[in-house]
């Protein structure tokens, strides 16, 4: 976790307004007819300051991974705007994409289908270099591909290597190197360790800690593990079917949350203490999860929530400190996107 050094006094690196991705579904074979969408991103909005790490954690299908690839621009959002140091990223195509790219870096989810079958590892991790030749020189690229490979925990020797010859979480350490390979100011992890044994997740993210304070790196953590969201984050989003319930630090989040979901869904973590085990109160939920291509109105957890009430229906809250805490020094006043948020005591 980089220096927690007050958000309002550091300079936002990205701004993400009001980012919406629907993806259109369709009848019929030769004349198809758009009769509806899925909302997988339905307008969020959240910042990330120079060198910190904001964690963004949620349930399967909430819309994490489509917020990753919406902010890499490999998919086209529907509406909203991403400003990387003041520029909208959405509208950008061509070598001024190119160049935020080199910025803005991405290890992706599946360690699978991320990294080229037909490609040896040397020229995976330094495929980079051959896109943008400024940053290393050829008669240094193996060099620097070795050095990547160290700093992961490969042996520089597998350099010439196939994907197939390395296990799940070997290739996902050839795509946290590729990540690097550019030296970015931002990278966003869509779960970089899940792959991972335990031993080599810590190692991962005390990599992950140490380049970011050498380098001042900001990180994008999407997660399902919260104890790893809270260990390495500065600040958490918790996200609910295409939309922020939730934001604010780490503390803030884990020891003092105000949205229900929130709650539930820290109430579900593990316990290693059996007595604090039998003695903790479970939240359980109602029903599943609303499908995102017809999600509920106003607030998208009222169907599963037991503080709704009709207001809930009609009105959809708005992601901002709730008026009860606004004003007091108190770590609940963070933003909640919730009509009746109120503080209980943490899991």
């Amino acid at each position: 976790m980089s220096d927690s050094q007050p958000t309002q006094d550091r300079e936002p690196i990205l701004q993400v307004r009001n980012l919406v991705k629907h993806f259109p579904l369709t009848q019929g074979i030769v004349f198809k007819k758009q009769v509806g969408a899925v909302k997988a991103v339905d307008g969020i909005s959240f910042d990330l300051f120079r060198g910190e790490t904001l964690g963004i954690v949620g349930e399967s299908g909430c819309g994490k991974s489509t917020v990753a690839r919406l902010l890499m621009n490999l998919e086209q959002a529907t509406s909203g705007e991403v400003f990387y140091k003041g520029e909208d990223i959405t509208r950008l195509s061509g070598r001024a994409l190119k160049a935020v790219r080199r910025n803005i870096q991405m290890v992706f989810q599946d360690p699978y289908t991320s990294l080229n079958p037909r490609m040896t590892v040397g020229d995976i991790i330094g495929e980079p270099f051959d896109i943008h030749p400024e940053v290393a020189p050829k008669g240094e690229r193996r060099r620097r591909v070795q050095d990547l490979l160290d700093v992961v925990g490969l042996n520089p020797e597998y350099i010439n290597r196939y994907p197939h010859q390395f296990s799940g979480g070997q290739r996902q350490r050839i795509g946290i190197a590729r990540g690097l390979a550019l030296n970015p100011e931002i990278i966003i992890c869509d779960e970089p360790v899940s792959a991972l044994d335990v031993s080599v997740q810590a190692q991962v993210i005390n990599l992950m800690e140490k380049l970011q304070d050498e380098f001042g790196l900001s990180y994008i953590f999407i997660a399902h593990d919260l104890s790893i969201v809270r260990h390495i984050s500065d600040r958490v989003g918790v996200m609910y079917l295409g939309r922020m319930a939730e934001i604010g630090s780490d503390e803030a989040i884990y020891e003092h949350p105000t949205h229900p979901y929130t709650q539930a869904l820290l109430s579900a973590v593990p316990v290693p203490d059996p007595e604090a085990r039998e003695h903790r109160e479970r939240i359980l939920l109602s029903g599943d999860v609303p499908s995102p291509a017809n999600p509920p109105s106003g607030c998208r957890f009222r169907t599963r929530c037991w503080k709704a009430e009709a207001r809930c229906a009609q009105e959809t809250p708005l992601l901002a400190i709730p008026k009860v805490f606004a004003g007091q020094d108190t770590p609940a006043a963070h933003e909640s996107a919730c009509h009746f948020a109120a503080e209980v005591a943490a899991a």
